[in-house]
């Protein structure tokens, strides 16, 4: 008797590998809609500040507007995203982001839009992302488990960062054929797509918060598990640092050079799309490197990202300017996973979102002054001379945290250590053991090479 031939739908479901779930698959799939779309815009929204007249003081007022309030509530973010399921509230940041940039393409297909009409719309999008980013990096650490999750991180930001690089070049060419106005309305349908992907996740499987003492207490509680760890407040101070030099050299100065030295818009989404490139390659490196030390071999790779600083200070023509940008994008992908992988080791699962809210408002905290700064500074001491700045400064906060121990010796655990397990073997968790949340140098039975957000 002849049994049915499997179907195409279920050879292939039979072929995903086991962490590979519905909620990783969804959450997967939102992250390239979203990506396609944003990667234009942030190309559109600096063009669309030149194009009505502004400067480079100006294009940096846009970003700060967008990243002030990306900081001021980014703590809260993390606590509702605790206290309520995380999916709801990353498919109302969704569309607030998606009106946000519906209004602002609005603005600039209509005419020439005002400085503070685009500073407000900017706003939004910046609270928006507040509210999702915490939510959304719980709700993706709580959907994978298993000793896969390096594999499944970096397959993950290898998806996200490969729609990226389709992104930025479209968007740098949008701009130059069309203007910035139709980018910023192709992010605002791909936020509204996003959101409907979101809408569908499963949060069965995450145990009801029990009632706790308010948003305050969340917020302490979500403190005392961040100080508690010097490999997670050192490296989010590093990046406070790291993370503002950066951004003000590709969304103020990047775009400038672009337009003085290397002829528009084009060229500058090009090497945006050469980062986008050497993510992707770093999320494929790190599919199958096992680094024993993570957070030290992640350290090591934000070394490079002062390249694209030092390429801009030059300037290098569009080829070396892509060069630089493609190794850095290798280099920040080899951090990101390491970074990931620790984070969902080392944090337990219902104090996620709060302890990501801390690394985001750290690692954010300066951006809001940098970007606005960086016109003055422009003036003040000369591009090039900033920008050579910002490189060397990069270099030294990176060499300083490897003096932490934390970050030089800390290792990947074989199995996954949950709860139940933690509870039957009398482990103490880190919230209530700071030493064993920063292990020593690993032994032989415990702890074997494992990948490197």
């Amino acid at each position: 008797m002849r049994t049915p031939a499997a179907s195409p739908r279920t050879t292939l479901l039979s072929r995903r590998p086991d962490w590979a779930g519905r909620n990783y698959l969804l959450l997967t799939a939102a992250a390239i809609v979203t990506n396609l779309g944003t990667h234009g815009a942030l190309i559109a929204a600096a063009f669309a500040v030149m194009q009505s007249g502004g400067d480079g003081g100006d294009v940096g007022l846009v970003a700060a507007a967008r990243t002030l309030p990306l900081v001021l509530f980014l703590l809260i973010g993390g606590a509702v995203a605790d206290r309520i399921p995380r999916h709801r509230v990353m498919v109302a940041a969704n569309a607030l982001n998606c009106v946000s940039q519906g209004l602002f393409a609005l603005l600039v297909l209509a005419g020439e839009p005002q400085l503070w009409q685009m500073m407000v719309l900017t706003a939004l999008c910046g609270t928006g992302q507040a509210f999702f980013s915490p939510a959304a990096e719980g709700m993706l650490m709580s959907s994978v488990s298993g000793e896969q999750v390096s594999r499944a991180f970096a397959l993950f930001r290898m998806a996200m960062h490969g729609a990226g690089i389709g992104g930025a070049a479209l968007g740098g060419a949008m701009i130059a054929a069309v203007g910035p106005g139709w980018v910023l309305a192709i992010d605002a349908a791909a936020f509204a797509v996003a959101g409907a992907l979101r809408a569908f996740l499963d949060v069965s499987h995450i145990a009801e918060r029990k009632p706790g003492g308010g948003l305050l207490a969340d917020l302490r509680e979500g403190w005392h598990e961040f100080v508690g760890r010097p490999w997670l407040w050192s490296i989010v101070a590093q990046f406070s640092i790291v993370v503002a030099l950066v951004g003000a050299a590709e969304s103020v100065y990047g775009p400038l050079v672009a337009r003085d030295e290397l002829g528009g818009a084009r060229p500058w989404g090009l090497a945006l799309a050469a980062f986008g490139v050497g993510t992707l390659s770093g999320a494929l490196l790190m599919m199958r490197w096992k680094p024993r030390r993570m957070l030290l071999v992640g350290t090591l790779g934000v070394f490079p990202i002062a390249l694209p600083s030092a390429a801009l200070a030059v300037p290098l023509d569009v080829v070396g300017l892509s060069a630089a940008m493609f190794v850095s994008g290798v280099a920040i992908e080899v951090f990101g996973v390491a970074w990931m992988t620790t984070l969902h080791q080392e944090i337990p699962e219902e104090k996620l979102s709060r302890v990501a809210a801390y690394d985001w408002f750290g690692s954010t905290a300066m951006l809001p002054l940098s970007t606005a700064l960086a016109g003055p500074a422009e003036s003040l001491f000369g591009r090039s001379e900033a920008l050579w700045g910002s490189a060397a400064l990069i270099v030294v906060v990176t060499a300083l945290v490897l003096l932490v121990p934390d970050v030089r010796n800390l290792t990947r655990r074989t199995k996954e250590v949950d709860g139940s397990a933690r509870q039957a073997l009398q482990l103490p968790s880190p919230a209530e053991d700071a030493p064993e949340s920063r292990p020593a140098a690993p032994t032989a039975d415990s702890r074997t090479p494992s990948p490197g957000a």
